[in-house]
């Protein structure tokens, strides 16, 4: 939650009364003065002091696996939203996914209601990278390889980041593999895969950033983020 908000609503100031605790210098974020009013926080993670008051925040970090046919949105008229498979006990508002899965793509998908987090992980200059596994129907080898590491160009010009493709299995009509990239281009990996003259038949994303896929999970399965889990994404608190 940005930081000023957070004075706002826990210590229900003005707008005005607010500025002048960081005037002041009262604001605290894990005992050191903090001046960006903007800076995005959680007490499950930082220690949020303003004056004698500790502050608290109640965001929720749920990792979901993402089963074929719901649609990465809130809201949706004809389909299942991920937002939808949350039981109401977990609900918040401004629940909303972090990123986007085709409705025929399954996999990881974070959860919450922290905008700011879910702004910063998917600014392209932060590179988050997010792994797939991928089934298609032809054969891989070490051409394709190389084609990914220099940057697979779409038809039309395009041209993607660095990729790697690491094979796990390669026949004629069905080879298996994962795939990491670090831009989320729209259709990208079923484009990429075309590009090369294959046809994706299943995808299956299983990491983005510091967080995997939780194999326990059912497909419309979800749980919250682990302590350590949350930790790994401190970084992109700003």
């Amino acid at each position: 939650m940005r930081l000023d908000k957070l004075i706002e609503t826990e210590l229900l100031t003005s707008r005005k009364e607010m500025k002048q605790y960081f005037a002041r210098r009262l604001v605290k974020v894990d005992g050191q003065v903090e001046m960006n009013a903007s800076r995005n926080v959680d007490s499950q993670l930082h220690t949020i002091q303003v004056g004698t008051d500790f502050l608290t925040t109640n965001h929720v970090y749920l990792l979901l696996n993402k089963p074929i046919g719901a649609v990465t949105a809130v809201k949706d008229e004809r389909h299942t939203t991920v937002t939808q498979l949350i039981a109401s006990a977990d609900q918040r508002e401004n629940l909303y996914p972090v990123g986007r899965l085709d409705r025929d793509t399954e996999g990881l998908l974070l959860v919450t209601d922290n905008g700011q987090l879910g702004y910063e992980l998917l600014l392209p200059d932060k590179k988050v990278e997010k792994t797939y596994e991928v089934w298609i129907n032809g054969l891989l080898d070490t051409s394709d390889v190389v084609a990914f590491e220099k940057g697979i160009q779409f038809i039309g010009g395009e041209i993607c980041k660095p990729a790697e493709l690491v094979i796990v299995e390669s026949f004629a009509k069905l080879s298996h593999c994962y795939l990491t990239i670090q831009e989320g281009k729209f259709h990208q990996v079923k484009k990429m895969f075309l590009a090369r003259g294959s046809k994706v038949l299943r995808l299956r994303r299983t990491k983005m950033g510091p967080l995997t896929l939780d194999e326990k999970l059912p497909p419309g399965g979800y749980r919250p983020l682990t302590g350590i889990e949350l930790k790994e994404l401190a970084h992109y608190f700003k």
